[in-house]
């Protein structure tokens, strides 16, 4: 991004929006040493205004928001990204002007029908870092057990696969029904529970599979996690949500929301190793700031930035196993202190 193009309005915007990132503890991306993953929910994330001051019309996006989501996504390797509508304009704009040729962008096709919202999943990523595996695809439940269709997910969940150097991990985002009660969401929470651990995380215990170190994450319109029923729902097949994001709510208000999520199944088949580190970004009132909440939110979003970080740096590993160590002394905070001065 050239900055020094990037009216200074803006770029005091970008100053603040730095300070939220780096107050959320988000990691430098170091090479050969760790992976970090996004998901969000992008606010109708459509077309968008092509000047830096506000349109009196519609889109009310404009360059200065694009600039500020430019921002947050490349700190991250890959983003999920859900809402995005029809018009493709504004993701690409934002990829081929603020991000440019280093980075690649995945989308699945219009979800139709009345609660579909003419929306799309995507994925941003940093081709330096990152690159697909071959495998991607929508996600379509079987039928029945008496042989009837399946009733469909509103928006198909998206299945990409990336390959991080040696590491192979597939991230499956999805945008849950809101419903107009909470109990609407539950039927498509507990069909993605199941899809994944019947159909994903089974294929993934073949050593030929293409469907490794599975991750689900997205918009799945949870109220609360912990005693809730729509979380319930989402971790009954044994998705772990990292305790690190618990408590942390990832849109505006005075009442904590937890909508988005990222987790993962905990067993010998997940390799990645996660850092124990990760959070959201809360960017409330650091940008548009001469405008309410509200209105920001239909330039950036109601919803956070939300992240986890892996490590991709096995060496200590591999040296202690060449060295003859257990798998105890391995677990240790550091398993090479064995070696003499």
């Amino acid at each position: 991004m050239e900055y020094n193009l990037i009216p200074s309005f803006v770029l005091e915007d970008i100053v603040r929006f730095r300070r939220r990132m780096a107050s959320s503890g988000i990691p430098e991306k170091i090479t050969d040493r760790n992976l970090l993953i996004g998901t969000w929910n992008i606010r109708s994330f459509g077309s968008y205004y092509s000047g830096w001051l506000e349109n009196t019309g519609s889109p009310k996006r404009n360059l200065r928001a694009l600039a500020i989501l430019a921002e947050a996504i490349r700190c991250m390797d890959i983003v999920a990204i859900q809402e995005v509508r029809r018009e493709t304009s504004g993701i690409r704009f934002l990829r081929d002007e603020f991000l440019g040729d280093d980075w690649g962008l995945l989308m699945s096709d219009v979800s139709a029908g009345v609660c579909g919202n003419s929306e799309r999943l995507a994925f941003l990523y940093d081709r330096r870092r990152v690159h697909p595996s071959g495998l991607a695809g929508e996600i379509v439940l079987p039928a029945t057990r008496s042989g009837d269709p399946a009733v469909q997910f509103c928006r198909s969940p998206y299945i990409v696969g990336f390959k991080a150097g040696k590491e192979q991990l597939t991230l499956l985002t999805a945008h849950i029904n809101y419903g107009q009660v909470p109990e609407d969401r539950l039927s498509e929470l507990i069909a993605l529970a199941e899809f994944t651990a019947i159909e994903i995380r089974d294929r993934s215990f073949s050593p030929d599979s293409e469907e490794r170190n599975l991750i689900v994450l997205g918009d799945m319109n949870i109220d609360h996690r912990g005693q809730n029923p729509l979380f319930d729902a989402f971790v009954s097949t044994g998705l772990v949500v990292p305790e690190q994001i618990l408590n942390l709510k990832t849109t505006f208000g005075a009442q904590a929301k937890h909508y988005d999520q990222i987790g993962w199944f905990m067993d010998p088949n997940f390799t990645l190793r996660y850092n124990d580190n990760a959070g959201v970004v809360d960017f409330t009132g650091s940008v548009f700031k001469e405008l309410s909440t509200s209105q920001m939110s239909y330039r950036i979003s109601d919803h956070f930035l939300l992240w986890v970080e892996f490590m991709t740096d096995r060496s200590v590993e591999t040296i202690g196993r060449a060295l003859g160590l257990s798998d105890i002394q391995l677990a240790m905070p550091d398993p090479l202190e064995v070696v003499p001065d």
